[in-house]
């Protein structure tokens, strides 16, 4: 039998992990962390609970497929799908946007201000319709061995999509819609991938047409750290031991092979295959020491936003006009997009996301309580690196958010963590803070991202957001299927 080791218990890891000992492995994971997730965790604290990360995400239908490839009955947690998606505010203005999936009701919300809205948001997610189905297979769920290999997969990809490429998602909104509300709004989907509009090619308003149509939001009855509880409970079913507080340091290695990884306490941790959930840019500049990933080549890459995010606990019900999920944008947003990466905008108005954790599921919270999550994109820290003024921007968060909602939040937090690019950082061995791995330029997808092998040692694979396929929750689902199919024609289905 053949012993996998996998650093890191994100959600790549872990479907990783089943997806491995379904085919006969045996399996053995670590984690620097003091518990499993990855991004995709959880805090509890003073009587709440909080999603660390993620909180809400689309193609359901890619854990489906999961489920059926390890041999599940069912799933081991429970999707809700949502209607109303999100609501968005600008600054000024006590209008909210509800983003609902129904047609007829989204296009009631636009109507004073987009003429014809319904024909051409159905115009604009025909488009995208149409290039997500003939692009999903031919390019996104699939390994590639090489560049060329990736090129020549662009090739076939039918030439009518070819500007596509060139247009950024501001660029293909402006071509649809008028209105400067609806053009926002709807590009919000870049920053869905740490980047803005302005920067991100237009292929990804295929987003657009996944939140709207093809399968919408969903989150996870009971918090999204259910994901994370119900594919342990499994994995440990199947026998695979998991280590915390467990850093990853160093290798020994022989004959082109690693055939032990170092822990921060200088334990071996021997396999015969080691896969990678670490950032897989970060794990080859921090500890292979590659040339190719210096710091000073790594810092010339593009990255995804940093978080800072709260999480609040209120002794009090926030109205019930706000939804589970909010947007609060400014009136700057060209601006805004265009600077923030390199922190050339003040963070005193910034544009920020809030979830209400507990109108999902009311036992996040006390009685009478409500458990908040705040997410506020900024610069990683090669541009700021000094984030002594974390209350000072907390501080405005919450006098904005105070005013749009009509609640002093100041008079009812009873709980309050705040967590800086700094400590996502630490925690998450996050490069330089970045919150979502490398960016989607069209230099740093498919082919051009790294890759899901390593270059020197053979018998190590990488999965998760920084390597093929990308970013985001069915991503690295998907990333765990590419990443059996390399170790499995590699070393074949082992039977015990």
């Amino acid at each position: 039998m053949k012993k996998v080791i996998i650093a890191g218990t994100g959600l790549g890891a872990l479907t990783t992990a089943m997806r491995l000992v379904s085919r006969g492995y045996q399996v053995e994971m670590v984690e620097k962390y003091h518990q499993p997730g990855g991004r995709l965790n959880q805090l509890r604290k003073d009587g709440f609970t909080f999603d660390l990360g993620p909180t809400f995400f689309s193609m359901t239908y890619e854990f489906e497929e999961f489920r059926k490839d390890v041999g599940l009955s069912r799933l081991p947690f429970t999707f809700r799908e949502l209607d109303l998606l999100y609501a968005v505010n600008f600054r000024g203005s006590d209008k909210r946007y509800m983003i609902y999936r129904d047609p007829e009701r989204l296009a009631r919300e636009f109507e004073a201000v987009e003429p014809d809205f319904r024909k051409k948001m159905d115009r604009f997610l025909d488009g995208a319709a149409r290039f997500f189905h003939d692009t999903e297979h031919l390019v996104l769920k699939r390994n590639y061995d090489s560049v060329m290999q990736y090129l020549l997969t662009l090739v076939r990809v039918p030439i009518r999509y070819s500007p596509k490429l060139l247009r950024s998602v501001w660029t293909e909104m402006e071509r649809h819609f008028e209105s400067r509300e609806v053009k926002e709004i709807f590009s919000l989907v870049a920053f869905f991938l740490g980047a803005t509009p302005f920067d991100t090619p237009s292929i990804y308003t295929i987003l657009s047409y996944t939140e709207l149509v093809h399968d919408g939001y969903h989150n996870v009855v009971g918090g999204m750290y259910k994901i994370v509880d119900g594919l342990c409970e499994e994995l440990k079913k199947a026998g695979v031991a998991m280590h915390f507080n467990t850093e990853i340091t160093g290798y020994r290695h022989e004959n082109g092979k690693i055939v032990a990884m170092v822990d921060q306490n200088g334990k071996e941790w021997e396999a015969d295959i080691f896969v990678v959930n670490a950032d897989a840019a970060w794990f080859r500049h921090k500890i292979l020491g590659r040339k190719k990933y210096s710091e000073k080549k790594m810092d010339q890459l593009k990255w995804t936003l940093a978080p800072f995010t709260m999480y609040l606990g209120l002794d009090t019900k926030l109205p019930h006009d706000v939804p589970l999920h909010n947007y609060f944008l400014g009136n700057n947003f060209r601006e805004y997009s265009g600077k923030i990466f390199k922190n050339a905008i003040k963070l005193d108005q910034p544009y920020y996301y809030m979830n209400v954790v507990s109108k999902s599921d009311p036992e996040s919270a006390p009685d009478g309580c409500e458990s908040l999550f705040i997410l506020c994109p900024v610069p990683d820290m090669r541009f700021k690196s000094d984030w002594s003024d974390r209350d000072k921007v907390a501080d405005g968060i919450l006098k904005d958010l105070s005013d749009r909602i009509g609640v002093n939040l100041g008079k009812h937090i009873v709980s309050k963590t705040v967590m800086t690019p700094v400590e996502w950082r630490d925690s998450f061995n996050l490069y330089k803070g970045s919150g979502l791995g490398l960016g989607h330029d069209l230099d740093q997808i498919g082919g051009f991202r790294p890759k899901n092998y390593d270059e020197t040692f053979d018998n190590v694979f990488y999965v998760g957001a920084s390597t093929v396929p990308g970013t985001g929750l069915p991503m690295a689902v998907i990333g765990s299927k590419l990443v059996t199919e390399r170790i499995t024609k590699a070393y074949g289905p082992i039977h015990a």
